[in-house]
């Protein structure tokens, strides 16, 4: 925050931040104890604990690390903006990574076990999902880590960036509710509405995820935790004002 914000906004700032990644670890530990105690534990052998890789790797990937991305930009306010920049790329490519991880280990176990592929509707978004986060990562990278563009061009596709990123985030949280639902329905469907403890547990892993996508929406969102313009962003601000307002760059 900066040194002219009140002191209270600065804390409740941080108790934030802090009950986001509480939300978000909590989210990949839950995962983690779902697939290890109920569902056998973890394996790259074709087995169902190879199935159990895929909705690790996506909670942990595409969701908290996704989302942790996004947040270094409220979090780290006074560094310089490259280092912010390079931080976000490498968490989000990290998240690439083991995602890639993820939708590989679901792949092999439905050819080991001869299961048909994406033709549920989780399957749809998920990897509709992966590949706009993939577009969103390349995009990202030559508009403004390495950019090749034009100041006119990164300013146009600036805003456009911002909203994707939310974008993706509540889409992979959405896919990850109906991947939940999903395995829940194919695996304990006689129990599931006895309240079996699985059950139970799986639920409580779809809340975290909600209040996690939520706490991070309004982290992001909120305009008194916007990190300061710099003197590049200036620029791209006062290029976007131009083409979206029809005024001149000197304009106020």
């Amino acid at each position: 925050m900066d040194e002219s914000a009140p002191s209270s906004g600065r804390s409740a700032f941080a108790w934030l931040v802090g009950a986001s990644q509480l939300l978000g670890l909590a989210s990949v530990v839950v995962t983690g104890v779902w697939m290890g105690h109920y569902r056998g534990g973890f394996a790259w052998d074709g087995s169902a604990q190879e199935f159990n890789v895929h909705p690790l790797c996506m909670v942990l990937g595409l969701v908290f690390l996704h989302g942790d991305a996004i947040l270094v930009y409220r979090v780290f306010r006074n560094e310089t903006k490259r280092n912010v920049k390079v931080l976000h790329g490498i968490i989000h490519l990290l998240a690439l990574i083991i995602s890639i991880i993820g939708i590989v280990a679901v792949f092999d176990f439905h050819r080991a076990a001869k299961i048909p592929d994406m033709y549920t509707l989780h399957s749809w978004c998920g990897m509709a999902t992966l590949v706009l986060f993939c577009v969103q990562w390349l995009m990202g990278l030559l508009f403004f880590l390495f950019p090749v563009a034009s100041s006119w061009f990164r300013a146009t596709y600036l805003p456009i960036h911002v909203f994707s990123g939310l974008v993706l985030l509540a889409l992979t949280i959405g896919s990850c509710l109906l991947g939940i639902t999903e395995k829940l329905l194919f695996s304990i469907m006689s129990t599931y509405s006895a309240f079996a403890p699985e059950g139970v547990l799986a639920n409580i892993l779809g809340i975290l995820l909600v209040c996690f996508g939520v706490l991070l929406g309004y982290l992001i969102t909120k305009e008194e935790y916007r990190r300061p313009l710099n003197p590049e962003e200036e620029s791209l601000s006062v290029h976007f004002k131009t083409l979206t307002e029809g005024g001149s760059p000197t304009m106020p």
